[in-house]
């Protein structure tokens, strides 16, 4: 391994567990890290751990299973992120690019709408995502002229665009004193209130879709190049694109079907993956797991913490991320690179 590539990931795999020990350790009950170490070596052996009951279940019942979503969900943004601005050569894709965040959205608020219990309302979150994705693919696949790849961008943006309308609509019908707050609150995203029956759904999607991208890592670099050249290095792109595309979908929907819409994870994680390990995606991939992890941790105990009353994921992601933003546009230079 390259000492380029170490380096970013011990700095990667080091954000991670600083991210772990803050967000098991602040809250209204603070654990140190000692106190985490007896409760981890307590459940690996079945001894007593010698701490409060209140202390266990906390960590537990309460904060465990958050964490697990946060590092689940951040790591499948960042690796979606990573795999769109790839296929697509664009460094400012993100992993809703092709309507998934969109159709999760509709989906939801609907589940919402009709009074759907936690596990239905995320269902048909993940559901949206998906036949979103699916219906952007097909539309695009239609147009035979030009680049196939503008045409999922900008299919993407319509579809997008109507999903935004509809989610708009079933809003206004809302009951304005249940329904729409319930709406509102989800679509700026939140782990609160995770358990651990809420991740079985994430887990199961977030790791069949990094083990395609991560299989396919070798083929995604010769994705990142011009269709012509990657067509003339002997790679069907047609098959190739729809599994990329698949995987990274099936990735983002079970993200905000767990935790709403978080913007910018998936945007600002790869650059920051890129800049430490390089575009190679055997690379890549890894360090924008790990990173993605990390840094959705980080958010989610700042969301928890900083204020008295709990702060929506998706506001602090856009405060941190726009900055970001702003210096990419203006550094930009055209296409990918």
């Amino acid at each position: 391994m390259p000492p380029s590539s170490l380096r970013g990931n011990a700095i990667a795999l080091g954000l991670l567990g600083v991210a772990v020990l803050l967000a098991f350790g602040l809250g209204r009950f603070p654990v140190g890290p000692a106190e985490l170490a007896r409760l981890v070596w307590a459940g690996l052996t079945g001894q007593p751990s010698g701490l409060s009951p209140q202390i266990e279940a906390v960590i537990w019942n309460i904060r465990g299973p958050r964490v697990v979503a946060a590092v689940l969900c951040g790591a499948a943004l960042a690796v979606a992120g990573t795999a769109f601005q790839g296929l697509f050569r664009n460094p400012l894709v993100s992993p809703d690019i092709l309507g998934a965040s969109s159709g999760a959205a509709l989906g939801a608020v609907v589940g919402i709408y009709f009074s759907l219990g936690l596990f239905a309302i995320q269902l048909a979150a993940f559901t949206g995502g998906l036949v979103a994705v699916g219906a952007v693919y097909a539309i695009g696949s239609t147009i035979r002229r030009g680049d196939p790849v503008l045409a999922l961008v900008l299919t993407g943006v319509v579809v997008g665009s109507l999903l935004g309308a509809g989610i708009g609509l079933v809003k206004y019908w809302a009951d304005p004193y249940n329904q729409l707050p319930a709406m509102t609150f989800w679509l700026l995203g939140s782990l609160a209130g995770t358990a651990r029956p809420d991740l079985v759904p994430l887990l199961g999607p977030v790791l069949l879709g990094t083990a395609v991208l991560v299989a396919l890592r070798w083929r995604m670099n010769v994705m990142s190049l011009p269709e012509e050249e990657a067509r003339a290095l002997g790679l069907d792109t047609g098959p190739l694109r729809i599994a990329i595309v698949a995987a990274a979908t099936l990735v983002t929907a079970a993200s905000v079907a767990a935790a709403g819409i978080i913007g910018w994870v998936g945007l600002v994680v790869p650059h920051l993956a890129r800049f430490l390990v390089g575009p190679d995606f055997g690379k890549l991939l890894p360090t924008a797991a790990l990173l993605g992890a990390g840094y959705l941790l980080i958010i989610d105990t700042l969301a928890r913490t900083a204020a008295p009353v709990e702060t929506p994921l998706g506001i602090l992601t856009a405060v941190i991320g726009t900055p970001f933003f702003i210096w990419l546009l203006a550094s930009a230079r055209g296409g990918w690179s």
